[in-house]
């Protein structure tokens, strides 16, 4: 632990190495985002497919960029985020997808959310807009992607197992070099 208990991390490159790290925190942060919005069947089924280390592997074969945020002591993974070619409706030429950026939540508040998003960003030059998609009901998320620059500009479904969620889509332009 750090001072007042925060955790000392940092924030590193991802490689293929690391698919097992983006999974665990994957899957947890997974379930708690949806632990009592959505059956454990579905929650574990999509885990397995769309959280797994293989699914890391392959978006990092595929071209994905990631970031583990750890802990400084152990190495523990406490977060991270992908970076991958937009999937999201109605894309625009120059745009990036921020796929996932997530926290475990013993770690927000801390600003690593933030140096996580100002890695990616950085991570993301060349490329005219910054895209993601988040659950419209998420106030913390929406108010951290205001905060940082992102608007509103469309919505989409997201469905895991017999649950649909309603997400927006947020974008953020970013500065050509």
């Amino acid at each position: 632990m750090g001072i007042d208990g925060f955790l000392e991390a940092r924030i590193r490159v991802a490689g293929p190495d690391d698919a097992a790290a983006l999974a665990l925190v994957a899957q947890a942060t997974f379930l708690e985002a949806y632990a009592g919005l959505v059956q454990a069947a579905d929650i574990i089924a999509h885990c397995e497919t769309q959280n797994s280390a293989a699914a890391f592997r392959k978006a990092l074969a595929e071209g994905a960029r990631a970031w583990l945020v750890e802990a400084v002591k152990t190495a523990a993974p406490l977060g991270f985020a992908l970076l991958t070619r937009s999937a999201l409706p109605d894309p625009q030429d120059g745009d990036i997808e921020l796929k996932r950026i997530y926290l475990l939540d013993r770690c927000k508040g801390q600003g690593l959310a933030g140096d996580l998003l100002d890695t990616v960003i950085a991570g993301a030059a060349g490329h005219r807009r910054l895209v993601l998609g988040t659950n419209r009901d998420n106030e913390r998320a929406l108010g951290f992607y205001r905060k940082s620059g992102f608007e509103i500009i469309g919505t989409r479904n997201f469905t895991v197992g017999t649950e649909t969620f309603d997400d927006y889509i947020l974008a953020k332009p970013l500065e050509q070099t």
